[in-house]
């Protein structure tokens, strides 16, 4: 079995890209979602979120994603620490993950941060899905309800798309105007074989 990472930058669509994956039988792993269980379930973290960022972060045991979200996402030293306290940790389950799928001639790995966390490199290939940045903006200002410059300075969280092709195996382009469909079954076979 290999394993596919699939990224894009926010905004991009690789939620969409994901769930049409889905729709072929493919397994999908979401990093984010898994994320977001072991910020909600994992009490060590909780503990270790609570001392470094103050007891904002969580209310009634339930983490705070909006007090967590301005704390990190204007500082890229507490994004770092945030991010080295989960990765590994959703790394660990996308292992044992893996293994419930032994028949299956692939498997992805959705994460937001693939390239920028080094994930990439635990991955058999990869999968970019790109979009220009007005529309990506334009996306999550109508998914999220909030502002450009909110969104602008996620985005400086990320790597652009020209850091993350050249080591892209694969490129999706979901700008509304290039076939979708199309492109991701053509990737599809091409990872069947």
């Amino acid at each position: 079995m290999n394993t596919v990472g699939l990224t894009g930058g926010i905004g991009s669509g690789k939620s969409l890209v994901a769930q049409i994956f889905q729709h072929l039988g493919v397994p999908v792993f979401s990093a984010d979602y898994e994320a977001g269980k072991i910020l909600e379930d994992d009490a060590s973290v909780r503990e270790s979120l609570t001392e470094w960022f103050g007891p904002d972060v969580y209310t009634d045991e339930r983490p705070n994603r909006r007090e967590i979200a301005s704390l990190v996402f204007n500082d890229p030293e507490k994004l770092a620490r945030l991010n080295s306290l989960i990765h590994p940790l959703v790394m660990k389950k996308f292992i044992s993950w893996c293994n419930e799928y032994p028949d299956k001639p692939y498997v992805i790995h959705e994460a937001a941060i693939l390239f920028e966390s080094g994930l990439y490199r635990h991955v058999d290939k990869t999968i970019l899905v790109t979009a220009p940045e007005e529309t990506r903006i334009a996306r999550v200002i109508e998914r999220d309800k909030t502002t450009a410059d909110s969104v602008i300075q996620r985005m400086k969280n990320q790597w652009n798309d020209e850091q993350k092709v050249p080591l892209a195996d694969f490129i999706v382009q979901n700008d509304g105007k290039s076939p979708l469909v199309p492109a991701i079954l053509g990737i599809h076979n091409k990872l069947m074989t």
